[in-house]
């Protein structure tokens, strides 16, 4: 009977105009409708909600439950001074559609209905003329009502994660758009209008069946981000190459066999093409990217690297994993930015001889590709000096090429319990900016290791017996890397907040049952390793003072709870929970990727 009551109630069209009686279905707690007339705001995500009750569309225009039970009122009573409600969250519920009623809360700035069922959008969004943001992201709409694009002040809209094979031909019409999100759609073609989107900063079309892009979308002067990732574009635009304001491209997991010129995108600082068919590399491709900081080129079938690539004097990243390159041009060592080479999986046969001319050697940054690396790729087969009478036993297990050429220090694999003293004396004359002990007997870090503070900036002391880190190590002040993972850890020592430098941290494998609090004050960090520990709880406020960390995994611990502050960590762009005992986020939200994990944090966080 209730359930019949309920469904006369929803095909009654006075229904919106009238204050019904005592509503079935999920309580929305009165406590929080009260907070909300105060506040203007109302978050009522993960409530399993399968409809939105109907007091909370005429909130703003009911006379409260409170009105008819109480004569006296306070100052905190006065019902009649609510505020307009003006960001409603109905988030991770159940919901399979929206009412036409949501056309009665018309100060709405903000509408957050990400992670329900929805198979369509209400006209009556339409009418939502102060509506800033809207969310409808991970649902599974078909397609959008033509009235939505009469939201004229519309600033953020969120498509991401839908069934959307289409669009409605006046998008242009959301000119004050900023953000736009179509991204896992199953779209084959953009609008022409989208070229009258002029204040879009951030498209996202990734993850759709794109065969070509609208050279009109040359006309969004304000687009910084431009994400094309995993379509079937075959080429890209010529008209592309004059977005001035462009500052991120990504066109990975395409079909292009060549990258385009860019005469006009001064601006643009990362440019991802990886896993294409690209063959030739062009010096006009890269001769105008002054401002190219990364550039990723990974699984293509590039043969060669022009000299001109010196003329990207920015550029910090370069991956050129899995292509064909067999090598590389001695001008490469001219980039004095760079600190990532990525070249595993090419068959580079002559890579020693051009290293030898490289003129910039004595910078790290260079040579942290030679992680990526096996010695035997980088070294001739007889990279041991050859023995004679007058070698002295202890030389001859010293890599002196190594040391000299790669400014690398290795003694690895070797099941040692200390590392013998003529390593280190070897390096004396010879400064080396990289250290590798893993894989051996250590019991602590060898003492001598100081002696290297003004060089080392990358330590591997992982799959070790290591209990503390010793004080010579937080000596190492141009430390940027320190892999430790697989050891017997439990704490970091405060001394560590004096590595400044250091940017990424392994410490998988150990057993931290708290999260080192030390790592809250190295403000460069940018990537926290903390898989497979014991770690029971984190500080949100902590972390979000870590304004440069990206990369956070926390797999495998014993987490209890994710606290929801954790969604305003805005920097991080991965975040791996898996493998711990909370309860939420779901697993669901989770496999969903980090955008959707912060996002559903954020929504938790109590207003």
């Amino acid at each position: 009977m209730a359930a019949a009551r309920r469904a006369r109630a929803g095909d009654d069209p006075r229904a919106g105009f009238r204050r019904p009686a005592a509503e079935p279905g999920p309580a929305v707690p009165q406590g929080l409708i009260r907070a909300a007339r105060k506040s203007g705001q109302l978050n009522l995500s993960g409530r399993s909600l399968s409809e939105v009750p109907q007091h909370v569309w005429r909130i703003n225009l009911d006379t409260p439950e409170e009105a008819h039970q109480n004569l006296s009122f306070g100052v905190a009573d006065r019902w009649w001074e609510q505020t307009d409600l003006t960001k409603l969250i109905l988030a991770s519920n159940k919901l399979q559609c929206l009412s036409e009623d949501v056309k009665l809360l018309p100060a709405l700035t903000v509408l957050d209905v990400h992670d329900n069922q929805l198979t369509s959008l209400p006209s009556a969004l339409g009418q939502l003329e102060n509506l800033q943001k809207l969310d409808v992201s991970h649902n599974k709409l078909k397609s959008i009502p033509e009235e939505l694009m009469q939201l004229s002040h519309l600033k953020s809209l969120l498509l991401h994660h839908n069934e959307l094979s289409h669009l409605p031909d006046g998008f242009g019409q959301l000119v004050n758009l900023e953000e736009l999100d179509l991204s896992n759609n199953h779209l084959t073609d953009i609008p022409t209008s989208f070229a009258l989107l002029i204040n879009l900063v951030r498209l996202n079309l990734a993850c759709n069946q794109l065969k070509n892009l609208p050279a009109d979308i040359s006309a969004m002067k304000s687009l910084r981000q431009l994400d094309c990732t995993k379509n079937y574009l075959e080429t890209v635009p010529s008209k592309l190459a004059t977005m001035a304001s462009l500052e991120q491209l990504y066109l990975r997991k395409n079909k292009l066999r060549s990258l385009p010129e860019f005469p006009s995108c001064k601006l643009l600082k990362e440019l991802h093409a990886g896993e294409n068919q690209i063959e030739i590399l062009n010096a006009e491709s890269l001769k105008h990217l002054n401002s190219l900081s990364v550039l990723e080129l990974r699984d293509n079938k590039i043969k060669s690297v022009p000299d001109e690539i010196t003329l990207l004097q920015k550029l910090e990243r370069l991956d050129l994993t899995n292509n064909d390159i067999s090598r590389l041009p001695y001008t490469l060592g001219n980039l004095p930015q760079l600190k990532f080479l990525a070249l595993e999986g090419n068959p580079l046969r002559t890579i020693r001889r051009d290293l030898l001319q490289v003129s910039t050697v004595d910078t790290c940054g260079l040579y942290d590709y030679v992680s990526l690396l096996s010695l035997d790729d980088v070294t001739s087969p007889n990279e041991e000096p050859p023995v004679t009478a007058m070698t002295l036993p202890s030389e001859s297990r010293i890599n002196m090429h190594a040391i000299t050429s790669l400014k690398l220090l290795e003694y690895s694999e070797k099941q040692a319990a200390v590392i013998p003293d003529e390593m280190f004396n070897a390096v004396r004359s010879n400064p080396v900016t990289t250290v590798n002990f893993s894989k051996n007997q250590l019991n602590e870090i060898p003492p001598r290791i100081g002696e290297l503070k003004d060089s080392v900036c990358d330590v591997n002391l992982g799959f070790n017996k290591i209990s503390s880190i010793s004080l010579e190590l937080c000596m190492l002040h141009k430390l940027t890397h320190l892999d430790i993972r697989n050891n017997f850890l439990t704490s970091l020592p405060e001394e560590m907040e004096a590595l400044t430098r250091l940017q990424i941290i392994n410490l998988s494998f150990n057993r931290f049952k708290v999260f080192p609090s030390v790592l809250y004050h190295i403000v460069e960090l940018e990537t926290v390793l903390l898989s497979n520990n014991q770690v029971g709880s984190i500080d949100p406020l902590q972390l979000k003072k870590m304004d440069r960390l990206g990369t956070l995994d926390l797999q495998n611990n014993d987490l209890l709870q994710v606290p929801p502050e954790l969604g305003n960590c805005e920097t991080l762009r991965t975040l791996l929970l898996e493998g711990n005992p909370f309860r939420t986020p779901r697993a669901a939200i989770l496999a969903k990727g980090t955008a959707a994990v912060l996002e559903y944090l954020r929504s938790r966080i109590p207003t």
